[in-house]
């Protein structure tokens, strides 16, 4: 078996997750791109990854289900070998609701993705970091945590709990050589905002202190950065990259 690195990104067939498979394939990790329904779109960054000269194969699992994230751990090791990098991007549906509108089942829906689904894969690839005594830990965030966006409280609240998670991993894990951090992006346009309104951009920009928006490849290099050996001494961090959106 080769000693090259293995990353699991969930919910990495296109939007951030495809930009930060890309950089670690471009930083040398063997990939494991995950989806759920894009096999298309998993397929193709494969292959795109591939012909740049680096390493993915697609993997399908639902991270929101305890077997087939055991499924996809086991998966990945018998084509690769233990996992030592996980990326915890995956998302569904983000809709807008008022208070009166939101329900217990809405909170949920976010909390499943946020806080179920990474508990779910960590559990079953810490045994091989602690053993190893090395692992890296990536969560994706948002800036809307210290923003507080209106009609979004599910979701703030579930990112707000995904911080908490991260930071008491950090301190858990420290002393078997795993790093736990977290990146936390402001609005950066993907497929998933197609119907977003030109103007809504341009006022979301015009309040960035840098004056533009981000691109997806501005996540996937801080991602890459932090599973990387320059970021060993970083642990229980969550780092904006949002252009300054939120400098306090």
């Amino acid at each position: 078996m080769s000693s090259r690195r293995i990353a699991i990104v969930t919910g990495a067939s296109r939007g951030l997750g495809a930009s930060i498979a890309t950089e670690l394939a471009a930083s040398g990790l063997r990939v494991a791109v995950n989806y759920l329904h894009s096999k298309d779109a998993a397929e193709r960054l494969c292959g795109q990854i591939q012909t740049a000269g680096g390493e993915a194969f697609p993997f399908r699992a639902d991270v929101r289900v305890q077997a087939e994230i055991a499924g996809l751990v086991d998966a990945v090791r018998a084509r690769w070998g233990d996992p030592d990098t996980v990326v915890l991007n995956a998302t569904g549906p983000q809709p807008l609701l008022a208070i009166e509108e939101q329900s217990w089942e809405s909170y949920l829906d976010q909390l499943d993705f946020f806080v179920k689904s990474p508990l779910l894969l960590v559990q079953q690839v810490l045994p091989a970091m602690k053993k190893n005594g090395f692992g890296r830990i990536i969560q994706i965030g948002s800036e809307v945590m210290e923003l507080g966006n209106a009609r979004f409280a599910n979701y703030v609240a579930a990112k707000g709990a995904q911080l908490g998670q991260t930071r008491s991993w950090a301190n858990e894990l420290a002393p078997f050589g795993i790093t736990v951090n977290l990146v936390a992006p402001g609005w950066i346009p993907t497929e998933r905002h197609v119907d977003a309104a030109q103007q809504e951009m341009d006022n979301y920009a015009a309040r960035v202190p840098l004056q533009h928006m981000g691109q997806p490849e501005d996540v996937g290099r801080m991602v890459a950065f932090l599973c990387g050996d320059g970021a060993r001494f970083i642990t229980g961090q969550k780092f904006a990259v949002n252009g300054g959106n939120t400098l306090l």
